[in-house]
């Protein structure tokens, strides 16, 4: 019995059964050492972490203030502070302070203990908001801030702009880089191996950690004087993986 041949073909498919199993031998025989290779390439590899952290200086406030107001009903407490918070806003405006933000708005009521039992004797509101100013305005806009209406500091922390914090964090990666090769070529050196090339490169961070809110701002002994308001150095840090194989 004869096969039928395929079509558009020169060999029947008798001759490409025979066939077959030859290409699939071939394609094993190219496949599998390839596979071995990459497998001794995994496993023949050192995997190191680098560390890099830029010191910048800081240039910007980001100063946390708020109004507080108590008073016998809630009513007019909170009307109080809504006319003294929008007073203090206004102000800041005109300031052209960056990134003002309203944090928080709070009302709660006022109890007194007489004989174990609580009673209401009025209510106290509070407005924060936050914003940021350069560092050498700080002082005098927060004195004057007070005078607008606010009744609360509550806090002050130190950043660096952020195109200062973009080249520091570049920066900062390069030295992870630098340093995580740095580490890899002692390990090879002590071992007496030769580092062939980078399989992988992983970045894990590289970031501006936020500040800490802190006053240092102290009160103004007259009205002649100015809230004294100093800067500080703000750190960038980076992290970099490097997996070499050997």
């Amino acid at each position: 019995m004869t096969r039928a041949a395929l079509p558009g073909s020169r060999f029947s498919s008798g001759n490409l059964w025979k066939i077959l199993p030859l290409a699939m031998l071939l394609c094993a025989t190219f496949v599998l050492p390839a596979l071995a290779q990459e497998k001794e390439k995994l496993w023949r590899t050192l995997s190191v972490s680098g560390r890099g952290v830029e010191t910048i200086p800081t240039t910007l406030a980001q100063v946390s203030l708020g109004v507080e107001i108590q008073g016998k009903t809630a009513q007019e407490v909170q009307q109080e502070a809504a006319r003294r918070s929008s007073a203090v806003v206004a102000f800041l405006k005109n300031q052209n302070v960056e990134k003002l933000q309203t944090t928080g708005i709070q009302l709660n009521p006022v109890y007194s203990y007489t004989n174990n039992v609580q009673r209401i004797t009025g209510y106290a509101a509070n407005n924060t908001v936050s914003f940021r100013i350069p560092t050498e305005k700080a002082g005098t806009l927060l004195d004057d801030a007070v005078k607008a209406g606010a009744t609360q500091i509550n806090g002050i922390s130190f950043v660096a702009n952020e195109q200062a914090i973009a080249a520091a964090q570049k920066q900062a990666l390069k030295e992870a880089t630098q340093d995580a090769q740095q580490q890899a070529d002692a390990v090879f050196s002590a071992l007496g191996f030769k580092s062939k090339e980078i399989v992988s490169i992983q970045v894990n961070n590289a970031t501006a950690p936020p500040p800490p809110m802190f006053l240092r701002a102290e009160a103004a002994k007259s009205a002649d004087t100015s809230t004294p308001v100093i800067g500080g150095e703000q750190q960038v840090e980076a992290s970099v993986t490097l997996q070499i194989s050997y």
